[in-house]
């Protein structure tokens, strides 16, 4: 690995671990092209996996307060739930149909929020929490229908964080363990996490900081930007 590969990828890592304690979602849209570029496809999914897990992990001591248990429970259990029905359910439906379906879902929950549609609200959150996880087990992009399902629970911007922190440490975890089950991460992988992790820690804390920092009408506007890269990035616009 190159001098300017790891350097890329220390620049990588500090700004998707900002963004995802800052914004609660939206790492993974830096961190796995990024690994990808520097290790390889595989082994960079499955790195980004296990590095996401660990932000998740440090963003529950950073979030330790406003973690809402009782609210996030429900989506928690969905995605969970979704996940193992969408590999059996999903995987002969064609990807663009799962695409639309996924910045459908955004579009309309976006209109729900800006015309204060409260029966949407509180049907939609469960609905889109269990598709969060069947679409992952298609397609491997939940970010969006999971963070759309949270916001929908109209919590604040930290209770937020935390709630997605706890479900995408679930969805994180268990994605690293199939990994290194399968062999993906190689002792050079462990050994780029470690030094990787000092970064990571910092970053998470930067961007807590950031989130107590931005107004509520910022942090919209950073949390549906997340949103739009997924959506990119489903419609093949992004790496």
């Amino acid at each position: 690995m190159t001098p300017e590969i790891i350097l890329l990828t220390l620049l990588g890592t500090a700004l998707a671990c900002t963004l995802s304690a800052s914004a609660g979602l939206g790492g993974s849209l830096v961190l796995v092209p990024m690994l990808a570029l520097a290790i390889g496809t595989k082994e960079g999914v499955a790195l980004a996996a296990l590095l996401l897990a660990a932000n998740n992990l440090v963003k529950l001591v950073a979030y330790r307060g406003t973690i809402p248990w009782r609210k996030s429970l429900i989506v928690l259990v969905l995605v969970v739930i979704g996940s193992v029905l969408g590999a059996a359910l999903l995987i002969a439906a064609p990807e663009t149909w799962v695409s639309a379906a996924v910045v459908l879902s955004i579009v309309l929950a976006l209109a729900a929020e800006r015309l204060r549609l409260p029966a949407m609200q509180k049907v939609g959150a469960p609905v889109l929490a269990l598709a969060s996880g069947a679409t992952s087990g298609f397609s491997g992009t939940s970010g969006p229908l999971k963070g759309v399902a949270l916001r929908l629970l109209n919590l604040d911007r930290s209770h937020l964080v935390g709630a997605a922190s706890i479900v995408s440490l679930a969805g994180d975890a268990t994605k690293a363990s199939v990994y290194a089950g399968a062999g993906l991460l190689s002792t050079e992988s462990l050994l780029l996490m470690a030094g990787l992790f000092p970064v990571m820690i910092a970053s998470t804390f930067f961007g807590r900081f950031l989130n107590t920092r931005v107004g509520e009408r910022g942090y919209a506007v950073l949390f549906w930007t997340v949103m739009g890269g997924y959506s990119l990035r489903l419609l093949g616009f992004a790496p």
